[in-house]
């Protein structure tokens, strides 16, 4: 195809879910929730962390660029990149964030994380906001950089255990004011990663997770699409 994440090219298309097509059912051990005229995929019921996983083929593809998109929901209260004392946050194999996660190959190289804040009021103390919400003290994972995006679907203060599907998340659109820093990312809602001269021909893997239950937070994703080249 043309021109994607402002690189032409002949880029190949890895993964494609669109929940807003009857006839698309979500991946292989993910959940389905319904709310609002909304289908999206989540984690399985669970009272712990965890995360959940499809893995996308090359095919044999030399690629050094990726590029895609994510729409995802706010369920409940994830709480972005909030550290309750286990370091689990600095590996990728664990539920490094509350939100998707997309790596390559099985060493988990870092692609991009998409991140879900548990509300848009926020105050430089309260970690569980996105690290770009303005005022954020929030710490970046080194191996996160600024590959993210993040956001919350939540808008008060209150919080409900049902996706808030009012707004999507990631989509650079209906951030509050204490977000407007992460909807003007450059090139959202399209992440890309150029790796120049280095090539690979390691899967894509996407995983939806969250360091509590699905009872407390799950971030189902209801649209993406990733690209290779």
């Amino acid at each position: 195809m043309g021109t994607l994440c402002g690189s032409v090219g002949a880029w190949t298309r890895l993964a494609y879910l669109d929940m807003t097509d009857a006839t698309m059912n979500c991946p292989s051990g993910f959940r389905l929730y319904q709310s609002g005229g909304v289908r999206a995929c989540g984690r399985p019921a669970t009272s712990s962390g965890s995360c959940v996983s499809v893995q996308f083929s090359s095919d044999g593809i030399s690629y050094s660029q990726v590029c895609g998109r994510v729409t995802g929901y706010q369920y409940g209260s994830p709480d972005a990149l909030h550290n309750e004392g286990n370091n689990h946050r600095n590996n990728t194999n664990s539920s490094y964030i509350d939100g998707v996660s997309i790596t390559r190959g099985s060493s988990r190289q870092h692609v991009w994380s998409l991140i879900a804040g548990i509300s848009e009021i926020s105050s430089s103390s309260e970690t569980n906001r996105c690290p770009c919400n303005t005022g954020s003290t929030v710490p970046v994972p080194p191996f996160i950089g600024s590959n993210y995006f993040c956001e919350s679907g939540n808008s008060i203060i209150d919080l409900s255990q049902t996706p808030y599907t009012s707004d999507p998340l990631w989509d650079g659109q209906g951030c509050g004011s204490n977000e407007t820093a992460c909807c003007n990312v450059p090139g959202i809602p399209w992440f890309h990663r150029d790796y120049g001269s280095t090539t690979t021909t390691d899967y894509i893997e996407l995983r939806v997770c969250g360091d509590e239950g699905t009872t407390n937070e799950d971030v189902p994703v209801s649209f993406y699409e990733i690209y290779v080249k």
